[in-house]
Protein backbone atom coordinates (compact mmCIF):
# COMPACT_ATOMS: atom_id res chain seq x y z
CA UNK A 1 0.00 0.00 0.00
CA UNK A 2 2.73 2.46 0.93
CA UNK A 3 4.20 2.88 -2.50
CA UNK A 4 0.77 3.02 -3.87
CA UNK A 5 -0.53 6.38 -0.92
CA UNK A 6 2.95 7.66 -1.88
CA UNK A 7 2.38 9.09 -5.38
CA UNK A 8 -0.81 8.83 -6.37
CA UNK A 9 -2.40 11.27 -3.36
CA UNK A 10 -0.10 14.17 -4.10
CA UNK A 11 -0.63 13.54 -7.89
CA UNK A 12 -4.01 12.89 -7.52
CA UNK A 13 -3.59 9.74 -9.34
CA UNK A 14 -5.51 7.79 -6.21
CA UNK A 15 -8.39 5.70 -7.14
CA UNK A 16 -10.52 4.13 -4.03
CA UNK A 17 -11.09 0.83 -5.87
CA UNK A 18 -7.43 -0.01 -6.62
CA UNK A 19 -6.64 1.08 -2.75
CA UNK A 20 -8.95 -1.36 -1.58
CA UNK A 21 -7.99 -4.19 -4.02
CA UNK A 22 -4.55 -3.69 -2.40
CA UNK A 23 -5.54 -3.23 1.01
CA UNK A 24 -7.94 -6.80 0.35
CA UNK A 25 -4.87 -8.38 -1.18
CA UNK A 26 -2.05 -7.39 1.32
CA UNK A 27 -4.28 -8.05 4.29
CA UNK A 28 -4.46 -11.71 3.09
CA UNK A 29 -0.92 -11.87 2.38
CA UNK A 30 -0.06 -10.91 5.61
CA UNK A 31 -2.66 -13.00 7.85
CA UNK A 32 -2.71 -16.02 5.34
CA UNK A 33 -0.35 -18.20 7.98
CA UNK A 34 -1.82 -16.50 10.92
CA UNK A 35 -5.39 -17.42 10.32
CA UNK A 36 -5.10 -20.48 7.82
CA UNK A 37 -4.45 -24.18 9.77
CA UNK A 38 -1.05 -24.92 8.78
CA UNK A 39 -0.38 -27.63 6.42
CA UNK A 40 0.85 -28.92 3.01
CA UNK A 41 -2.41 -26.83 1.29
CA UNK A 42 -2.56 -24.05 2.63
CA UNK A 43 1.21 -24.02 1.49
CA UNK A 44 0.55 -24.35 -1.67
CA UNK A 45 -2.33 -21.66 -2.22
CA UNK A 46 -0.16 -19.21 -0.40
CA UNK A 47 2.49 -19.64 -3.64
CA UNK A 48 -0.90 -19.80 -5.40
CA UNK A 49 -2.76 -16.62 -4.28
CA UNK A 50 0.93 -14.79 -4.64
CA UNK A 51 1.57 -16.01 -7.68
CA UNK A 52 -1.95 -14.84 -9.52
CA UNK A 53 -1.83 -11.46 -9.43
CA UNK A 54 1.57 -11.30 -11.12
CA UNK A 55 0.59 -13.86 -13.89
CA UNK A 56 -2.67 -12.11 -14.02
CA UNK A 57 -0.84 -8.56 -14.27
CA UNK A 58 -3.13 -7.07 -11.82
CA UNK A 59 -0.69 -4.64 -10.69
CA UNK A 60 -0.66 -2.39 -14.20
CA UNK A 61 -4.16 -2.43 -13.82
CA UNK A 62 -3.75 -0.93 -10.46
CA UNK A 63 -0.90 1.78 -10.53
CA UNK A 64 -1.73 4.86 -12.67
CA UNK A 65 1.52 6.16 -14.53
CA UNK A 66 1.54 10.06 -14.62
CA UNK A 67 3.52 9.26 -17.54
CA UNK A 68 3.20 6.28 -19.97
CA UNK A 69 7.05 5.90 -20.69
CA UNK A 70 7.31 5.86 -16.76
CA UNK A 71 5.35 2.64 -15.87
CA UNK A 72 5.09 2.43 -12.15
CA UNK A 73 3.33 -0.48 -11.74
CA UNK A 74 6.93 -2.46 -10.69
CA UNK A 75 7.11 -0.75 -7.31
CA UNK A 76 3.61 -2.75 -6.49
CA UNK A 77 5.40 -5.93 -8.12
CA UNK A 78 8.80 -5.23 -5.88
CA UNK A 79 6.52 -4.72 -2.60
CA UNK A 80 4.09 -7.71 -3.23
CA UNK A 81 7.33 -10.18 -3.64
CA UNK A 82 8.91 -8.70 -0.50
CA UNK A 83 5.64 -9.32 1.44
CA UNK A 84 5.46 -12.87 0.43
CA UNK A 85 9.43 -13.44 1.41
CA UNK A 86 8.29 -11.88 4.50
CA UNK A 87 5.30 -13.70 5.04
CA UNK A 88 7.23 -16.93 4.29
CA UNK A 89 10.08 -16.42 6.81
CA UNK A 90 8.87 -14.86 9.66
CA UNK A 91 4.80 -16.42 10.03
CA UNK A 92 5.72 -19.94 8.43
CA UNK A 93 9.18 -19.65 9.24
CA UNK A 94 10.21 -22.18 6.27
CA UNK A 95 14.27 -22.46 6.92
CA UNK A 96 15.20 -24.43 4.29
CA UNK A 97 15.16 -22.21 1.44
CA UNK A 98 18.44 -20.69 1.98
CA UNK A 99 16.97 -17.13 1.38
CA UNK A 100 19.90 -14.62 0.79
CA UNK A 101 21.00 -12.02 -1.16
CA UNK A 102 24.95 -12.67 -1.07
CA UNK A 103 25.74 -16.00 -2.25
CA UNK A 104 28.66 -18.08 -0.41
CA UNK A 105 31.66 -18.69 -2.81
CA UNK A 106 30.65 -22.60 -3.20
CA UNK A 107 27.60 -20.90 -4.34
CA UNK A 108 28.46 -18.79 -6.73
CA UNK A 109 31.17 -21.78 -8.11
CA UNK A 110 28.08 -23.98 -8.18
CA UNK A 111 25.43 -21.75 -10.04
CA UNK A 112 27.97 -20.62 -12.68
CA UNK A 113 28.73 -24.11 -13.22
CA UNK A 114 24.92 -25.52 -14.30
CA UNK A 115 24.54 -21.82 -16.03
CA UNK A 116 27.71 -23.78 -18.14
CA UNK A 117 25.56 -26.56 -18.50
CA UNK A 118 22.45 -25.18 -19.08
CA UNK A 119 24.30 -22.91 -22.25
CA UNK A 120 24.90 -25.14 -24.75
CA UNK A 121 21.27 -26.74 -24.34
CA UNK A 122 19.07 -23.53 -23.62
CA UNK A 123 20.94 -22.12 -26.58
CA UNK A 124 20.42 -25.17 -28.88
CA UNK A 125 16.78 -25.72 -27.71
CA UNK A 126 15.97 -21.69 -28.36
CA UNK A 127 17.48 -21.81 -31.83
CA UNK A 128 15.56 -24.87 -32.65
CA UNK A 129 12.40 -23.54 -31.40
CA UNK A 130 12.93 -20.11 -33.17
CA UNK A 131 12.57 -18.76 -29.48
CA UNK A 132 15.51 -16.86 -29.83
CA UNK A 133 18.48 -15.44 -32.29
CA UNK A 134 21.64 -13.85 -32.16
CA UNK A 135 21.89 -10.38 -31.39
CA UNK A 136 24.97 -8.16 -30.38
CA UNK A 137 24.30 -4.56 -29.69
CA UNK A 138 27.26 -2.59 -30.38
CA UNK A 139 29.06 -0.30 -27.92
CA UNK A 140 32.00 0.66 -26.05
CA UNK A 141 34.04 -2.24 -23.51
CA UNK A 142 33.67 0.43 -20.45
CA UNK A 143 30.06 0.79 -21.58
CA UNK A 144 29.55 -2.73 -22.16
CA UNK A 145 30.89 -3.86 -18.83
CA UNK A 146 29.01 -1.62 -16.99
CA UNK A 147 25.45 -2.72 -18.70
CA UNK A 148 26.48 -6.53 -18.27
CA UNK A 149 27.19 -6.13 -14.29
CA UNK A 150 24.24 -3.88 -13.60
CA UNK A 151 21.70 -6.18 -16.20
CA UNK A 152 23.51 -9.28 -13.66
CA UNK A 153 22.93 -7.70 -10.54
CA UNK A 154 18.98 -6.11 -11.41
CA UNK A 155 18.17 -9.88 -12.21
CA UNK A 156 20.24 -11.22 -9.21
CA UNK A 157 18.50 -9.39 -6.78
CA UNK A 158 15.02 -9.10 -8.38
CA UNK A 159 14.13 -11.79 -10.89
CA UNK A 160 16.22 -14.83 -10.35
CA UNK A 161 15.92 -13.93 -5.98
CA UNK A 162 11.99 -13.66 -6.80
CA UNK A 163 11.46 -16.73 -8.65
CA UNK A 164 14.11 -18.69 -7.46
CA UNK A 165 12.52 -18.19 -3.82
CA UNK A 166 9.00 -19.60 -4.49
CA UNK A 167 10.38 -22.35 -6.87
CA UNK A 168 13.24 -24.11 -5.53
CA UNK A 169 13.35 -22.60 -2.27
CA UNK A 170 10.01 -23.90 -1.41
CA UNK A 171 8.20 -25.59 -4.36
CA UNK A 172 11.11 -28.09 -5.17
CA UNK A 173 11.58 -29.36 -1.42
CA UNK A 174 8.20 -29.31 -0.96
CA UNK A 175 6.72 -31.14 -3.84
CA UNK A 176 9.58 -33.51 -3.26
CA UNK A 177 8.71 -34.48 0.30
CA UNK A 178 5.15 -35.07 -0.84
CA UNK A 179 6.11 -37.31 -4.12
CA UNK A 180 8.52 -39.09 -1.68
CA UNK A 181 11.39 -38.60 -5.02
CA UNK A 182 13.32 -35.37 -5.31
CA UNK A 183 13.86 -36.25 -9.09
CA UNK A 184 9.55 -35.88 -9.09
CA UNK A 185 9.96 -32.83 -7.21
CA UNK A 186 12.56 -31.03 -9.29
CA UNK A 187 11.37 -32.18 -12.34
CA UNK A 188 7.68 -31.19 -11.32
CA UNK A 189 8.64 -28.17 -10.27
CA UNK A 190 10.59 -27.33 -13.60
CA UNK A 191 7.50 -28.26 -15.47
CA UNK A 192 5.75 -25.28 -13.56
CA UNK A 193 8.84 -22.83 -13.73
CA UNK A 194 8.00 -23.40 -17.65
CA UNK A 195 4.11 -22.46 -17.42
CA UNK A 196 4.14 -19.73 -15.61
CA UNK A 197 6.53 -18.21 -18.51
CA UNK A 198 3.51 -19.12 -20.96
CA UNK A 199 2.73 -15.21 -20.98
CA UNK A 200 6.18 -14.12 -22.34
CA UNK A 201 5.36 -12.42 -25.64
CA UNK A 202 1.83 -13.36 -26.17
CA UNK A 203 0.36 -15.95 -24.35
CA UNK A 204 0.62 -19.06 -24.89
CA UNK A 205 4.22 -19.08 -25.82
CA UNK A 206 4.39 -23.01 -25.26
CA UNK A 207 8.27 -22.79 -27.20
CA UNK A 208 9.27 -20.21 -24.29
CA UNK A 209 8.03 -22.18 -21.58
CA UNK A 210 9.65 -25.06 -23.21
CA UNK A 211 12.86 -23.83 -22.77
CA UNK A 212 12.66 -22.08 -19.36
CA UNK A 213 10.77 -25.50 -18.25
CA UNK A 214 14.70 -27.07 -19.38
CA UNK A 215 16.53 -24.22 -17.70
CA UNK A 216 14.62 -24.88 -14.60
CA UNK A 217 15.62 -28.51 -14.19
CA UNK A 218 19.18 -26.69 -14.31
CA UNK A 219 18.10 -24.89 -11.59
CA UNK A 220 16.78 -27.67 -9.78
CA UNK A 221 19.86 -29.55 -10.23
CA UNK A 222 22.06 -26.02 -8.74
CA UNK A 223 19.61 -26.33 -5.95
CA UNK A 224 20.07 -30.15 -5.07
CA UNK A 225 23.48 -29.86 -4.90
CA UNK A 226 24.40 -26.40 -2.87
CA UNK A 227 21.06 -26.82 -0.68
CA UNK A 228 19.24 -24.03 -0.71
CA UNK A 229 18.03 -21.06 -3.74
CA UNK A 230 20.89 -18.70 -4.05
CA UNK A 231 23.13 -21.03 -6.35
CA UNK A 232 20.09 -21.84 -8.80
CA UNK A 233 20.18 -17.72 -8.66
CA UNK A 234 23.18 -17.34 -9.50
CA UNK A 235 22.51 -19.82 -12.58
CA UNK A 236 19.37 -17.76 -13.29
CA UNK A 237 20.93 -14.29 -13.42
CA UNK A 238 23.78 -15.29 -15.50
CA UNK A 239 21.31 -16.95 -18.28
CA UNK A 240 19.16 -14.17 -18.21
CA UNK A 241 21.91 -11.04 -18.77
CA UNK A 242 23.38 -13.59 -21.37
CA UNK A 243 20.36 -13.32 -23.25
CA UNK A 244 19.61 -9.84 -22.61
CA UNK A 245 23.01 -9.16 -23.89
CA UNK A 246 23.81 -11.63 -27.50
CA UNK A 247 20.04 -12.68 -28.10
CA UNK A 248 16.75 -11.68 -29.11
Amino acid sequence: MAPYLVYTLPLGLFDLRSAAILLLLTSAASFWFVAAPRGKTADFAFIAFMAAPLLLRLFPALYPSPVAELPLSILGQLMWIRLGIWAVLTLRRVEETGFGFWPTPEEWRCGFRFFLYFLPVGVTAGLALGVIRFRIVPMDWPLAAAYAAATFFGMLWVVALSEEFYFRGLLQPWLARLLGSRAAGLLLTSALFGLVHLPFRGFPNWRFALVAALAGVFYGLARDRSRGMRAPMVAHALVNTVMRLFFA
